[in-house]
C-alpha cells in the first residue's frame, strides 16, 4: 500500500477521461484511524461525525451534512409509529439530502456505490449490496443484490467465486472478505461496459479482530498488513485506468473491554417493561416508558412521555461506565438533533462499550441472543462475532469483546488520504465531503 499509493503522491497527477469527465475511486475503510502507517502518502487525521458509526458517518459523506439533516443517528432506528427498533435496513430512503454525486449525474456521468449501507434505491448507475433471502423456517439463502441486473453474477465471475455473507459478519467473519469486495471494485473499474466515473466501494477489514481483540495487538497488525495489501490492489487499478484516489476511516476503534448495560438499570426502576413467553423475557416497547437502544459505544434513550425524562435520567445516573446523559439541548452543537434521536443520548467512557440486553438470568434471554440476528435484536451485537455454547450458537460473553466504537474527540481520530489537490483546512469528514464534492463539480 506504501509503494502504490507513495507512487500515485508523487507523480501528481490529474485523470481525466477523454471527454472530459473527472475519475474517482472512494474507499471507505472500517476503523481506519489516524494511527495508521501508510509510507508517503501524506495521511491527515479528521474529526469523524458522532456518533462514529458506519451508517451515521457514510449517510454524511454521501450528504455532505450532519445526522441533524440526514436523519441517519445510529446503524438501527427506533420507528415511534411503530414502537420499534430497526437495524441495518437498507433503503436509500432513510437518508434525508442531496448526493455529492448529484452534479455528476446531471451532466451524464455514470455513478458506482459498493457495499454501501443505505444503498438500495439509491440514485446511482451501478449498485452492490448484501442481500440474502431468509427461509421461514430459518436459514437463508447467500445473494446480493445488484443492479444493472446480471451484475452480482457478472462480478462473481470476474472474481472466482460468489460472495461469502459469513465472512462478511457473525463468527467466521474475516478480513479475508476484503478480498472479495476489493476484487470486484477492481472489475468494475475495468469492465469497458461498467467503468463509472465515480465509484464509492467499502473495507470492512479492520472491523473484526479489532473488535474480537485488542485494537493494538498481534491481531490487530495482521488485520493491518491485509488492509494494505488491499489498498496496494485497488490503487495499482486505479492508476492503471485513470483513477484518481480517495481514502478515509469512518471511526477510529479504541480497546474498550468493559460492558455496560443501560436497559438493565431501566427494567429495575420499572421504565423498561418485558414480555415474559415461554421463560424468556422480551421488550414491551409500547407499555415501556424508556427503552436504550444500545450501538457500540452510544445509545440513544428513547422516552414517549417528556414528563419521565427527570425519572430515566435519575436511573442512568446511577449507571456506571457512561461519560454523558445528553439531552437535545447538548446534542444540537454536534449535529445530532434530530427528531430520530432519542430524549437522551448516552455516551460510553473511554475503555466502555454499551450492550442492549435487559435480562440477567441467562435461561430468561430471548431466543435470538444466541443467533446471529442483526435485524431483529434491538441493539448492536458485537458478542456475534465469537462462537459460544453449545455448538453452532454465538457467545453471549461480553468479556470476550475489547474494541468498540462510536466516541468522538481528539483521541478517536480517523484518517484521509487523496491524489487530488483538495483545498485546506479539511477539519472533519463532513468537511472532506464537501471539498470532494466541489472537486466533482469543479473544472
Amino acid at each position: 500500500a506504501r509503494r502504490a499509493l507513495a507512487a500515485s503522491a508523487s507523480d501528481r497527477y490529474t485523470m481525466v477521461m477523454p471527454d472530459g469527465a473527472k475519475k474517482l475511486l472512494i474507499v471507505d475503510v472500517a476503523g481506519l484511524s489516524h494511527e495508521i502507517d501508510c509510507g508517503d502518502l501524506t495521511f491527515r487525521a479528521a474529526e469523524t461525525v458522532f456518533p462514529a458509526l458506519t451508517c451515521p458517518v457514510q449517510a454524511s459523506f454521501r450528504t455532505a451534512s450532519p445526522p441533524s439533516e440526514h436523519g441517519v443517528v445510529a446503524n438501527g432506528r427506533y420507528f415511534r409509529d411503530l414502537r420499534r427498533v430497526m437495524f441495518w435496513e437498507q433503503s436509500a430512503a432513510l437518508v434525508a439530502g442531496e448526493r455529492i454525486w448529484s452534479g455528476v449525474r446531471r451532466r451524464g456521468g455514470k455513478v458506482a456505490m459498493l457495499f454501501w449501507q443505505q444503498s438500495l434505491g439509491e440514485d446511482v448507475d451501478m449498485l452492490l449490496s448484501p442481500a440474502p433471502i431468509h427461509r421461514h423456517h430459518g436459514g437463508l439463502i447467500q445473494d446480493c443484490y445488484g443492479r444493472p441486473e446480471g451484475l452480482y453474477r457478472r462480478l462473481c465471475k470476474a472474481v472466482g467465486g460468489k460472495f461469502k455473507l459469513r465472512h462478511y459478519w457473525g463468527p467466521m467473519a474475516k478480513a479475508k472478505v476484503g478480498e472479495w469486495i476489493a476484487h470486484a471494485t477492481a472489475a468494475v473499474l475495468k469492465d469497458p461496459q461498467l467503468a463509472p466515473d465515480l465509484c464509492l466501494t467499502y473495507l470492512p477489514t479492520l472491523d473484526y479482530d479489532l473488535q474480537r481483540h485488542d485494537p493494538v495487538g498481534p491481531k490487530a497488525r495482521t488485520a493491518f498488513k491485509t488492509l494494505e495489501r488491499q489498498l496496494r490492489r485497488l490503487c495499482g487499478s486505479a492508476r492503471e485506468l485513470g483513477y484518481e484516489v480517495l481514502v478515509f476511516g469512518d471511526y477510529a476503534i479504541r480497546s474498550a473491554g468493559a460492558a455496560v448495560f443501560p436497559n438493565r438499570i431501566l427494567a429495575e426502576a420499572g421504565l423498561l417493561k418485558t414480555r415474559p413467553i415461554k421463560g424468556m423475557l422480551y421488550p414491551d416497547l409500547p407499555a415501556s416508558r424508556a427503552f436504550a437502544m444500545a450501538d457500540h459505544q452510544v445509545a440513544h434513550v428513547y422516552i414517549p412521555d417528556a414528563a419521565d425524562i427527570p425519572a430515566v435520567t435519575e436511573a442512568l445516573s446511577q449507571l456506571a461506565g457512561v461519560e454523558e446523559i445528553m439531552t437535545a439541548d447538548e446534542l444540537r452543537p454536534l449535529g445530532l438533533d434530530h427528531p430520530n434521536s432519542g430524549e437522551l443520548v448516552l455516551v460510553a467512557l473511554p475503555g466502555t462499550w454499551l450492550a442492549y440486553p435487559w435480562w440477567t438470568d441467562r435461561r430468561e434471554a430471548p431466543d435470538y441472543a444466541s443467533h446471529v440476528d442483526i435485524h431483529n435484536k434491538p441493539g448492536y451485537d458485537p458478542c456475534e462475532l465469537r462462537w459460544g455454547w453449545p455448538p453452532g450458537s454465538i457467545s453471549r460473553n461480553v468479556h470476550r469483546i475489547f474494541g468498540s466504537h462510536g466516541r468522538v474527540g481528539p483521541k478517536n481520530k480517523v484518517a484521509w488520504a487523496a491524489t487530488i489537490d483538495l483545498p485546506a483546512p479539511i477539519a472533519s469528514i463532513i468537511d472532506l465531503a464537501r471539498a470532494t464534492r466541489d472537486w466533482l463539480d469543479g473544472p
